[in-house]
């Protein structure tokens, strides 16, 4: 992010001395992206950042894929995946649904709070279908709710404490990072005037978060030789993480929630990307919210038949009623998968009931990849195995 962000105490100058009351220096940790190219913050340390007394295997949940051939559709039940999230965190207890090289989609239902945890690969997002959580984080706290996107960077160490219902929630692991649309932003990073959302949507850890200890398991997930290139180490540090009295930068987590995205609708059907609310390194993520619809005397509100020749279609439900895929069987908590080199589209019979529908209540958080996706276990395990039928009717 461009927006400068400072809590708790820092000097007055970069990389100068900074004591700590009774004398001793506070230990100064730059925590940047690209290489010292791009965004950064600089975190003040009571505790030296780098001092590990052990460092063990952490054995990572099921990771590997199956390809998605031959090309077909696909329909998942996200909902008959748990039972429910006792005994269950976010952090370990994801089921891998789709991934490729560039992004990993999963989902988890939890209850209890998680370890410490840092994703060395990439930025995430979790989108929060159910529930709430607090975010402890290295940089202070941050308090999620439902519909909430929790943007979580690189390297962030940081835990879940789920609320008293626990959450539903789904989850975006990027081999990147993770940022608005460029062409919503100035060259300076301001959001424009027809960005959909602004800095004013976006809350972030109002103040710092310190927590005293010794000895203190952090799980990470880094590159390796695992599915994928994955793998995951358990890292003890002599010092807590969460010893940080001040930190500046703009390199952050922050939440937006979905309800504060301004819809953008126009007299006949407007395409996807005016639904986009974040991007990574070959992907893209879009939200489709409550809004007034097409309003051309002859418009189809529904969309209109289209290949995705670039990429892959994952497109989540979790609200409303959404008006294309009436007879389908998709309902909320369903996934559906149309990839590329697949013409999808509505429902026959959803063309004809959406006539004259001034408005759609329909919420669905879309991500579509530019290299195939392959299902993980739990993509697997839920497939309802007849959606690809559903147009036709019949099957061969």
């Amino acid at each position: 992010m461009a927006h400068y962000r400072q809590a708790g105490q820092i000097p007055p100058k970069r990389h100068t001395q900074f004591r700590r009351p009774d004398g001793g220096l506070y230990y100064e940790e730059l925590m940047g992206e690209e290489g010292f190219s791009s965004d950064s913050s600089l975190l003040y340390h009571a505790g030296v950042p780098s001092a590990i007394v052990d460092s063990q295997v952490w054995d990572l949940p099921d990771l590997a894929t199956t390809p998605n051939h031959p090309l077909t559709p696909r329909h998942l039940k996200l909902h008959d995946l748990f039972t429910a999230g006792a005994g269950n965190n976010v952090v370990e207890h994801r089921r891998l649904l789709l991934g490729n090289g560039d992004v990993r989609i999963s989902y988890v239902v939890a209850a209890d709070e998680s370890p410490y945890y840092r994703n060395a690969i990439g930025d995430e997002c979790v989108y929060l279908e159910r529930g709430s959580a607090v975010v402890e984080t290295v940089f202070g706290v941050l308090n999620a709710v439902e519909g909430d996107y929790v943007i979580i960077p690189r390297a962030t160490t940081h835990r879940w404490l789920p609320g008293a219902d626990g959450v539903q929630a789904y989850c975006i692991e990027a081999n990147s990072h993770i940022a608005p649309p460029k062409r919503y932003l100035s060259r300076y990073g301001q959001f424009l005037e027809h960005s959909p959302y602004c800095e004013r949507d976006l809350s972030t850890p109002a103040d710092i978060f310190v927590v005293e200890g010794t000895d203190v398991e952090v799980l990470v997930k880094h590159r390796g030789n695992g599915p994928s290139g994955i793998v995951g180490s358990r890292m003890t540090y002599a010092t807590h993480p969460f010893d940080v009295v001040g930190w500046d930068g703009c390199l952050y987590p922050y939440t937006f929630n979905v309800s504060d995205f301004e819809p953008i609708t126009g007299r006949i059907h407007q395409p996807p990307p005016v639904h986009q609310v974040f991007e990574g390194n070959n992907f893209v993520i879009c939200n489709f919210v409550p809004r007034k619809v097409d309003y051309h005397p002859l418009s189809v509100p529904v969309p209109y038949y289209h290949s995705n020749v670039d990429s892959d279609e994952v497109m989540f439900y979790c609200g409303g009623d959404y008006e294309a895929r009436k007879g389908s069987g998709i309902g909320l908590g369903s996934i559906s998968l149309h990839p590329g080199g697949y013409a999808h589209g509505p429902q026959p019979a959803a063309i004809e009931a959406a006539l004259g529908a001034e408005s759609f209540e329909e919420l669905a958080v879309m991500v579509d990849t530019f290299r195939p996706l392959e299902l993980g276990e739990g993509g697997l395990a839920v497939d309802d195995g007849v959606y690809a039928w559903t147009w036709s009717g019949r099957r061969l």
